[in-house]
């Protein structure tokens, strides 16, 4: 046996990253209580739990084709294109699809909803870039170099493609990424860029290059499908000799032998107990005269018995102080918990417990000189209202909270103890330039991003409202029909007409139906912010276009005229317009007679400006009416004395 000593460092995040757990989980409970499962591919890239599923009765299968009535369908962590759901309408679906995914098939549909090219950074193979290509509905490239990105980015620019967006497959590596990164931004630099690396992720690449770095050998444990696994092992490979392995039956024990500083990662994929298993089995390879623990073994002790920051413990309360409370958590250390660490508000002081009582606690400060623990219960409150608001994320529950705060960027709303942080251009369905209007009101919000690392959720408003939109919108669109009246308010005005809310459908006044006489802006008649009183005119249902009415028919003026102005009638008119052949008369408003030139005076005139002007106004005898035509005759004569003729 050699004297060489030998040292096995394991990464802090080898392992399961949350989106896999929480599939795998999920997978797992679903073959205890289905009689009849399958998932849609594998659940994760990894043969050992692939394996145990089918053992337990869930075998996977490769497309909804293959699925057989009354089995529960289990979807897979990658997720799955829009038209998978589809073929799956009407089955008991299992959605294990991780939520960074689901939020990338989110900002797949809205972006291209919105008429933007989407460019997904990633391998066209995988299944879960495979699945975010099947939630765009417009035009979607993928690349994973830098010549097909060129290629795509120079025929985006010939066909003059203006708005673009870009994500990234979670997996994908951080330095490809920032070179990828560049080219798009010497062509596009409005690109519309939104970070999807798994922060899970891009943490376990920075352990797994800074291990290497000081590693003769990594370990990369995972399965050979895995993607991220596949990334570990490339960036492991730049800096020590790496070897990738699925289980511990692959360890090389004289590859082993060879090296003196061994580390080791592993897929997000990779179960604990095969890290185990592949530590314990290196242990024994290398385990020496000294006897000492396996790694294995002082690993899981560690995990079970060590104190350290993070770390949950109960605590029985011991002692009362006026600023802090003593807790007694089972080890030789006191523990403290400082008054400032019982709330986030404050409601809850030392003298909110009572000796004995049971305290659910996380470790904050290990100080094993002092025999000291300080312990916090405001984070341990703060960490189960983040999983709280995590499970929203994960359900798409919509949540209600307050504004507590407005700050730079957008306002800060308090929910189940926490602050999530809502953009200003989410926090209203329009754009809203003061958001002080919102301190202290109660708003409803949907969670559209999470950040494991930092703790930090953030919210939109705009979602919430979107939604109730959409669903006054599918009313409106089941019971509109023409000669409807509704009332609306007035939200945009432009030269040709108006524009009115029918409560989540917008219609059109058109200027020519706002008055029955002429006028020359909208807003002579209506302003934005006004509630009026329309009837559906037209109804496009393809384009989604509604034509409103505002004119009343007891308005119009020819109504009014044909009943109040018969032939005969001698009316003050008011003169609008001077022709060479006569004048023209406004009689009421919307309603103009002539008064031809051998109708002005008795006398014949040379001209009509002889004897009128514009804005006199002067009797005259309707003396002809041409309803069809609308055209009405006048004459100043006929109200004239009769005078001699000349001979």
């Amino acid at each position: 046996m050699s004297d060489t000593k030998h040292t096995i460092t394991l990464a802090r995040s080898a392992g399961f990253c949350y989106g896999v757990k929480r599939a795998v989980d999920r997978a797992f409970e679903v073959a205890k209580t289905a009689e009849n499962a399958v998932t849609l591919g594998p659940i994760i890239h990894n043969p050992q739990i692939v394996s145990r599923l089918a053992a337990l009765g869930v075998p996977s299968v490769s497309s909804p084709a293959e699925t057989l009535p009354g089995q529960t369908v289990i979807i897979r962590s990658h997720g799955v294109a829009q038209s998978v759901y589809d073929q799956l309408e009407g089955r008991e679906v299992v959605d294990c699809t991780c939520p960074n995914v689901a939020r990338i098939h989110r900002i797949a549909r809205e972006v291209t909803a919105a008429g933007k090219v989407l460019l997904i950074a990633g391998n066209p193979d995988h299944p879960e870039v495979q699945g975010i290509v099947g939630h765009a509905s417009g035009e979607v490239y993928v690349f994973q170099d830098e010549k097909t990105l060129i290629e795509i980015l120079e025929k985006l620019r010939r066909e003059n493609k203006q708005q673009i967006a870009v994500v990234q497959q979670t997996t994908l590596g951080q330095l490809l990424w920032k070179n990828l990164q560049g080219i798009i931004e010497r062509y596009y630099t409005n690109a519309e860029e939104f970070d999807t690396i798994c922060n899970a992720t891009n943490l376990r690449q920075q352990e797994a290059v800074s291990l290497a770095e000081k590693s003769d050998l990594m370990i990369v444990i995972g399965g050979r499908e895995s993607s991220n696994t596949q990334k570990l092992y490339e960036i492991c490979a730049q800096n020590c000799e790496t070897v990738a392995i699925e289980s511990k039956t692959e360890l090389d024990k004289s590859q082993i032998l060879r090296h003196n500083n061994i580390g080791v990662t592993a897929g997000a994929s990779t179960p604990a107990d095969i890290i185990k298993e592949v530590l314990t089995t290196m242990s024994e390879i290398l385990e020496n005269q000294e006897e000492e623990l396996s790694f294995a073994e002082l690993f899981e002790q560690s995990q079970t018995e060590k104190l350290y920051n993070g770390k949950r413990v109960k605590g029985i309360v011991s002692n009362i102080a006026p600023n802090e409370i003593h807790v007694d958590i089972g080890a030789k250390q006191t523990g403290i918990v400082p008054g400032s660490e019982l709330s986030e508000n404050g409601d809850v002081t030392p003298d909110s417990f009572h000796i004995g009582d049971e305290i659910d606690l996380v470790v904050m400060k290990v100080n094993d000189q002092e025999g000291v623990v300080t312990l916090s219960k405001k984070r341990l409150d703060a960490e189960a209202n983040y999983l709280a608001v995590c499970k929203a994320y994960e359900d798409g529950t919509v949540l209600t909270g307050t504004v507590t705060d407005v700050i730079k960027g957008g306002i800060l709303v308090a929910v189940n103890g926490l602050k999530v942080f809502v953009p200003a251009s989410l926090a209203s369905d329009r754009r809203t330039e003061d958001l002080s209007v919102l301190l202290n009101k109660e708003v409803s919000f949907k969670i559209i991003e999470v950040n494991d690392r930092r703790r930090r959720a953030v919210g939109s408003i705009k979602a919430v409202l979107a939604e109730a939109k959409k669903a006054k919108q599918e009313e409106f669109w089941a019971n509109v029909e023409v000669g409807k009246v509704y009332t609306g308010e007035v939200k945009s005005i432009t030269s040709y007409g108006a524009f009115v809310d029918l409560g989540g459908v917008d219609g059109m006044i058109h200027i020519t139906e706002l008055s029955w006489s002429r006028i020359k802006s909208p807003e002579e008649v209506v302003h934005v912010g006004d509630t009026v009183e329309v009837y559906i005119k037209d109804i496009d249902t393809e384009k989604k276009k509604i034509s409103l009415g505002y004119k009343k028919a007891e308005d119009n003026p020819w109504e009014i005229f044909k009943r109040d102005y018969p032939v005969d009638s001698i009316v003050p008119v008011k003169i609008v317009s001077i022709t060479t052949f006569g004048a023209f008369a406004q009689i009421i408003p919307g309603v103009d007679g002539l008064i031809h030139i051998s109708q002005i005076a008795n006398e014949r005139i040379a001209k009509v400006s002889d004897k009128l002007a514009v804005g006199d106004v002067v009797d005259a005898m309707i003396i002809d009416i041409d309803y069809d035509k609308k055209k009405v005759s006048l004459s100043i004569r006929a109200t004239l004395d009769a005078e001699p003729s000349e001979e």
